[in-house]
């Protein structure tokens, strides 16, 4: 399986912005730019796409893995929180820190913790940005 996305940047990098698009359509020429990157322009921005993709992925791992034990969850929310920086004078992502919230009828905390873990390093994302996951997880009644 192949997924698809395009980027068009045109300018200088302060000066200059872009578009990012995807196969699906959900993304059509959405805008991005430095102002959306480093400051509260309108528009996305990697890192913001990153998360929401980790998310995404991170949340439909762990439903499996729960329900590979029979339990089915009411709800999972997910949120990335990914962390731009420079790193001897250059921007990388440091950290990427999923807060979760879920509510699973009949798991214990071990059994909700146990496949919170799985889920962190076995969704394809996780597997890809790996060195910077951390995590908090929270099992609701």
């Amino acid at each position: 399986m192949k997924r698809l996305a395009t980027a068009r940047w045109n300018g200088g990098l302060k000066d200059g912005n872009g578009t990012i698009s995807t196969q699906s359509g959900v993304l059509d020429d959405t805008r991005y730019s430095f102002g959306t990157r480093f400051e509260d322009g309108k528009g996305t921005n990697p890192e913001e796409l990153i998360g929401a993709a980790h998310a995404g992925c991170y949340s439909m791992a762990l439903s499996m893995i729960l329900s590979q034990a029979d339990l089915t969850p009411d709800y999972i929310e997910t949120k990335a929180t990914v962390t731009l920086e420079q790193v001897d004078g250059a921007f990388a992502v440091t950290m990427i820190h999923l807060d979760v919230s879920a509510k699973v009828p009949g798991a214990s905390e071990a059994q909700f913790m146990e496949a919170a873990n799985a889920a962190k390093s076995g969704c394809p994302i996780s597997k890809a940005l790996k060195p910077a996951i951390t995590m908090e997880a929270v099992l609701n009644d």
